[in-house]
């Protein structure tokens, strides 16, 4: 076995071992597409480490520019390349996402299965196909459309309120200024979408990774005020049919077990499970010492 940190050049045989596992592999196909494999701690950037096995990878993560470790590494050399992606990164660990199991030995892996989280999610992991999308049946006064510039402020406001109550975050100037971050992010990349009457915004949702014929949704949030009405699965159905419509063909989410709220809406849209998913964001961050092991050659 090689243990390699990826570098340009290495993406075809990144994209050829993520297609394989493609439904639990969005964040690392589409943020090495958006951003490359040179990791200067700018927004998408991550540190890549795999395992090679006869020139092929067969398993990779990466730390990414926020602190959160991405792992798909379903063979014997997890421990490996979740070790090398984040003493690498020289960035310290603030959550891992994955597959439930590797999630959970990612954890192991790193010494952390003691550290406390705010989120310790097993989440759903959901798929649908496009095709099978229902008719439209939204009243002709609803617009769904992508977010503009001046949504800014509303939908800062929303992401803050979606930090506060399904991630577990604590509300401080910190986090606010990292929603209004996350906002302006998603806006220039084109993924933010809101629902809207008399120009009245109604729902917010992002896809938080998008390939060519993929989508993964993430960000989806309905005020209070105006949740029980039908706006988020209008809104989903909207957005989704837009982007069927310039050839994208499946999309996935994941959500946790007990948000049934939520699981009714995606389910009413047409989403099956498909298996399950994993989000552990620590309450603080930690640095990892290096692994006694060096592989790179």
């Amino acid at each position: 076995m090689l243990l390699k940190t990826l570098q340009p050049g290495d993406e075809a045989a990144l994209e050829h071992f993520l297609v394989l596992h493609t439904d639990s592999s969005m964040f690392l196909r589409a943020n090495h597409r958006a951003a490359g494999l040179l990791d200067q701690g700018q927004p998408l950037q991550g540190t890549y480490v795999a395992a090679f096995e006869g020139g092929e990878i067969v398993a990779v993560a990466a730390h990414f520019w926020l602190g959160t470790v991405v792992v798909q590494a379903p063979g014997p050399y997890l421990k490996e390349v979740v070790y090398g992606a984040t003493t690498r990164s020289r960035r310290a660990v603030q959550g891992i996402l994955g597959p439930w199991d590797q999630a959970l030995a990612a954890r192991t892996a790193l010494g952390l299965d003691e550290a406390p989280l705010t989120k310790d999610g097993k989440e759903m992991l959901y798929a649908l196909d496009l095709s099978t999308l229902p008719i439209p049946s939204a009243p002709p006064e609803f617009i769904c459309r992508l977010a503009q510039p001046t949504d800014l402020e509303v939908l800062t406001e929303w992401r803050l309120h979606y930090s506060l109550e399904l991630l577990g975050d604590t509300d401080s100037p910190e986090l606010r200024i990292q929603c209004r971050t996350d906002v302006a992010l998603l806006l220039n990349q084109g993924v933010l979408w809101v629902l809207e009457t008399q120009k009245n915004l109604l729902s917010c949702l992002s896809f938080n990774a998008r390939l060519p014929d993929l989508v993964q949704l993430g960000f989806v949030w309905t005020p209070h005020g105006q949740r029980r009405r039908g706006y988020s699965r209008t809104l989903i159905a909207g957005a989704l049919r837009a982007t069927h419509a310039e050839g994208v063909q499946r999309a996935i989410l994941f959500t946790g077990h007990e948000n049934y709220s939520a699981r009714r809406v995606y389910e009413r849209v047409g989403f099956q499970p498909i298996g399950d998913y994993g989000l552990l964001r620590f309450t603080r961050e930690y640095i990892i010492n290096p692994y006694c092991l060096e592989l790179d050659q």
